[in-house]
Formats: structure tokens, sequence, C-alpha cells
């Protein structure tokens, strides 16, 4: 299953890096980055993750609250937090059933190995619960500041 812009994105509940199971639907109301990445503590989530931290303020003001996901357990997503000063949630989808029904749990192949993993996607989801933007296979660079140049003229 994949959601596609315009539908009701899919509600989910998961644990959180602070300790409680959000709901997507918790944020009705607020525009949501929610953005897929494979591993904490690599380097290419590493920048993405620092690239959403450094303009968190840009986001909040803009009435949008940013979730990442990977499959990642909690206690690795609180290690990840403290040490690059992550000041969103980070969520653990280790089953990976939600980056499944978003459509971002692919086939992936790296050094002549194939294996299941996240295919690094973000999607904006409006304050009625659609799925407004979407943006999959994401190049770090310049990423954040596309979502961020989203919201700010599209929503």
């Amino acid at each position: 299953m994949t959601v596609h812009t315009g539908e009701k994105a899919p509600d989910f509940a998961l644990p959180s890096s602070n300790g409680e199971t959000v709901k997507l639907s918790d944020y009705r109301g607020k525009n949501v980055v929610l953005y897929f990445y494979p591993k904490d503590m690599t380097p290419g989530c590493t920048t993405e993750a620092c690239d959403f931290r450094d303009h968190h303020e840009s986001f909040a003001e803009l009435d949008a609250v940013i979730l990442g996901i990977s499959p990642d357990p909690v206690d690795r997503h609180e290690k990840f937090i403290d040490k690059h000063d992550l000041p969103f949630q980070l969520l653990a989808d280790e089953d990976h059933k939600v980056a499944e029904e978003y459509g971002v749990w692919k086939l992936k192949k790296a050094f002549g190995k194939e294996s299941m993993g996240i295919e690094r996607s973000t999607f904006v989801i409006d304050k009625e619960g659609n799925l407004a933007k979407e943006w999959r296979k994401v190049k770090v660079d310049g990423h954040v500041e596309e979502a961020l140049k989203f919201i700010r003229e599209e929503m």
C-alpha cells in the first residue's frame, strides 16, 4: 500500500523517544513533517536530522511539527537525540508496519547486496490529516529547506 498526495495520511501509534506513544491523529490542527530515514547515527541520517534541528524554529513558526521515523528502537533514538541535541521526537517503527503503509519499506541494493530497508522519504501532512506533499528517494542536501519552503508557500 502506498499513500498519495491528496489522500488521508494513514494514522499510526508508535513508541516515541519521549517515552510516550505518539499517534499522527494527536497532531490534527497542525502541519506535520513526517520523515522516514534508514538508521540512527549514520552519516546521511545524521546530516538530515541536524538540518531539521537547525530549521526547527522556522518549522515551529509555521505551526509545523517534525516527526522522524526509523526501524531503530527507542533507546537508540534517545542516544541519537542526546548526541545531536535534536528538539523533535523520533518514533520507533521496529516492525516497519508504518513504513510499509507509507510505501517506503523497499528492497535496497548497496555494494552488491540486497536488503529491505527504509527509502529516505518525507511527507507533509496538513492540519486536517491529508497528505499535502511527498518526497521519495530524498537526497539530503537542501531537502529540509525545500520542505520548509513548501510549507511556507503552500500551506
